[in-house]
Order: structure tokens, then C-alpha cells, then sequence
């Protein structure tokens, strides 16, 4: 679970765990459920147990499965039983992500996860076992409406949110707890991350995002995940790659709405794709800009190799 946010380290892990029973026990047990059932998965395939002890196997079954509580219901044994198999699935696309991916030296991040995760969600209302609740959630893009301007009190619950988001927790007191389960393991990842959130509700306010939105979370929560990616996991943590990864903090907060366009007629969700899209795309062009494509050191809590974040 701590792998979500690029982190290798029980506590952290713990203090996300404690941030989903906080919003809704069962979030946890199919957190849980999902991160277990892909390792599991993995110990089965023959992944390379390194892989699997690092958490780098578990993290998008978890989202998955996690995915599957919020938007389909976390009641029905037939939810419990698509987020177990899922994830075993999520175990193999990480497995094909990573493959391909590899010839450009570049990380899956939660593109397993976002594939699986999309899939289910467009085609759930064929499946009335999955989804009994009759209407599609396909829609046409709409204009975003409402006051722009949001308050003091919109823009600290904002804050958090953004950071509770990356686990669909809408309570702005869980992404305090995600908060500091960061500050808990590394304060350079913890102040990383505040500064993505920060940058995240600035765009999103400068663009003009509907003040509801910008409270909630959902415009900002892949800006929290780019700027930690991109400053001190795969890039090393200095002054300059901190810019760069507000850069594409910014950037993938413009690119969300986008992303939600092109998903809304078919019934899907923007999930984290604005994030790996951002991410992969700043990464690869990290390599001309020599100031930029220092790897991060091996060491650290956020340290990453080639296949994916591993902490030292």
C-alpha cells in the first residue's frame, strides 16, 4: 500500500491503512485484500521475489480493488469476488506494462492499474451482477459550472483532499493522515508532496476550475503524484528538477478535465491516467535536459529503479 506513493516502508503503509479505515473500514479490507491478492499472484507467476517484498506487485491490485468498493458496491459478494480476480489480472498487465515499457527506461507507475480499472468501468452495466443500478454512467462532456473563486476553508480542505484523492478518500482529515504517513517516512517526500497539492490548486483556481472541484480533490490529486515522482524517485531531489516536477504537477492538473472528456461518453474515469501520461512523458524528456536526468540516488525512502520506485 505505502508503493502508491512510492514508498517502500511498513509505517507508511500502516498510516495509509489507518487513513482508509478512518473514511470506511471496508475501503481497508479491499485495499488489503487487493494488495494481498496481487502479490500473491505474483509469488504464483514466479516474479522475482524482490519485486514482491518491495511492494511493487501489490500496489496497482490494491488501487484496483480499492476502485471496485468505491464505484461499484462494497456490499455485494460480486464485488468482493471481480476485485480479487482483477487484481490477479492488474498482476499480469504490470507484467506486460513493465515489459514494454522497458525499452525506454521507463516505469509502469499505476498504468496496470488505470487499464484494468477503465476497463471495468466501461463495461460494468453490461454485467447486471456487477452493476444492478439500471443507467450507464456514460455522459457527454459539460461545461464546468459554479462559483470560481473558492474560500479559506475550500482551499485547506483542497489541500488535503488532493492527497486523500490518490485513494479516493473524499474526507479532508484521511489525506491529512496520507500526509503524514509521508512526513513519517521521508520529510523531503512529505514537503514534495505539499508543494504538488499547492501547485495543483493554484492551476486549477488560474484555469478557472469550479470552486466545488478545486475542494474536492479530484482536479489536483495527480499533481501530488507527479511532483513526488519526479523529484526524488526517479529524478534526484534538488532545486531544479523540484521546478520541473511543479511543471508537470501543473501539467497534469490541465490535463485531467481533458482526460475526463475523452472518457465520459464511454462511462469511464480519469482515475491516475493524467498522471502516468504526465509523468512518462516528463521522464522521457528529462534525458535531453542534462541538468535534469540525474537519477535518484539508491538510497532514501523514495529511491527507484528502472521497473519501478524502490526505497533503500
Amino acid at each position: 500500500m505505502a508503493q502508491v506513493m512510492f514508498l517502500r516502508n511498513a509505517w507508511a503503509g500502516a498510516a495509509f491503512c489507518l487513513a482508509l479505515v478512518v473514511a470506511d473500514w471496508r475501503y481497508a479490507a479491499y485495499a488489503l485484500t487487493g494488495a494481498a491478492s496481487g502479490a500473491a499472484g505474483a509469488q504464483l507467476f514466479g516474479v522475482a521475489r524482490e519485486r514482491v517484498e518491495a511492494g511493487l506487485e501489490g500496489f496497482n491490485a490494491c488501487l484496483f480493488a480499492l476502485c471496485c468498493a468505491v464505484f461499484l458496491d462494497a456490499g455485494r459478494p460480486s464485488t468482493l469476488l471481480l476485485a480479487v480476480m482483477g487484481s490477479l489480472v492488474v498482476t499480469v498487465a504490470t507484467a506486460a506494462v513493465v515489459r514494454m515499457l522497458r525499452v525506454w527506461q521507463l516505469p509502469p507507475l499505476t498504468a496496470p492499474y488505470c487499464l484494468l480499472a477503465s476497463a471495468v468501468t466501461v463495461a460494468a452495466p453490461a454485467f447486471g451482477r456487477v452493476w444492478p443500478y439500471g443507467d450507464s454512467l456514460a455522459a457527454l462532456p459539460r461545461a464546468g459550472t459554479g462559483p470560481l473563486d473558492p474560500g479559506p476553508a475550500e482551499l485547506w480542505r483542497g489541500f488535503l483532499r488532493n492527497v486523500g484523492q490518490v485513494f479516493f478518500l473524499d474526507e479532508w482529515y484521511a489525506g491529512g493522515l496520507l500526509l503524514a504517513g509521508l512526513f513519517l517516512v521521508s520529510r523531503v517526500a512529505g514537503l514534495v508532496a505539499c508543494a504538488g497539492s499547492a501547485t495543483g490548486l493554484l492551476t486549477a483556481w488560474i484555469l478557472g476550475v469550479p470552486a466545488a472541484r478545486i475542494a474536492d480533490g479530484t482536479a489536483g490529486c495527480s499533481a501530488v503524484l507527479v511532483a513526488l515522482a519526479l523529484c526524488g524517485v526517479f529524478l534526484a531531489a534538488t532545486r531544479r528538477t523540484l521546478l520541473y516536477a511543479l511543471l508537470g504537477a501543473a501539467t497534469a492538473t490541465a490535463l485531467t478535465p481533458a482526460v475526463a472528456a475523452l472518457l465520459a461518453p464511454s462511462g469511464g474515469h480519469p482515475f491516475t491516467w493524467p498522471f502516468v501520461l504526465t509523468t512518462l512523458a516528463f521522464l522521457a524528456a528529462a534525458r535531453s535536459f542534462p541538468r535534469l536526468s540525474v537519477p535518484a540516488r539508491p538510497a532514501g525512502p523514495v529511491a527507484a529503479p528502472e521497473t519501478g520506485p524502490r526505497p533503500g
